[in-house]
């Protein structure tokens, strides 16, 4: 059995990350730690007329979502600050897992205007819907003119 304090194993990161010793490929999210790789979870769905995301992000309030669309492609990110003026006035701390950081993600969504994406955050999600395009339409002949 090997030793864990506030739920987590002490050697995590020795035995489960084999490139961690290697300090070039030892690259750490400064927002959540090695947990990282759980931000940001998404849903994405399909409707007649929509595409429908559901954005995981915990902890976040709605003043530090922000959405872009730019080039076709739509990024979310999300920052967060830890505000440094609050004090323990029990003790010191032994451990603290709040950071200060950033993240963000980035979809291709096509030719889609801002004014067609509705956007909404409650309870750490934040539902997106955007409109679906209308499939562009080949050329039905197929025959081709020789001079």
């Amino acid at each position: 059995m090997l030793p864990s304090i506030f739920g987590e194993n002490l050697f995590d990161d020795f035995f489960n990350d084999d490139f961690a010793m290697i300090p070039m490929w030892n690259s750490r999210n400064a927002l959540y730690g090695k947990h990282a790789k759980n931000m940001m979870k998404t849903d994405v769905r399909e409707t007649d007329s929509t595409y429908e995301l559901d954005i995981d992000l915990p902890g976040f309030k709605k003043d530090e979502v922000k959405l872009d669309l730019k080039d076709g492609y739509l990024t979310v990110s999300a920052s967060k600050g830890l505000d440094r003026d609050q004090k323990d006035k029990e003790g010191r701390y032994i451990r603290q897992e709040r950071y200060v950081g950033a993240c963000s993600r980035s979809f291709y969504v096509g030719d889609v205007q801002p004014k067609d994406v509705s956007a909404k955050y409650e309870d750490g999600i934040l539902k997106i819907s955007l409109p679906k395009q209308a499939p562009k339409q080949l050329p039905q002949s197929t025959l081709i003119a020789i001079e």
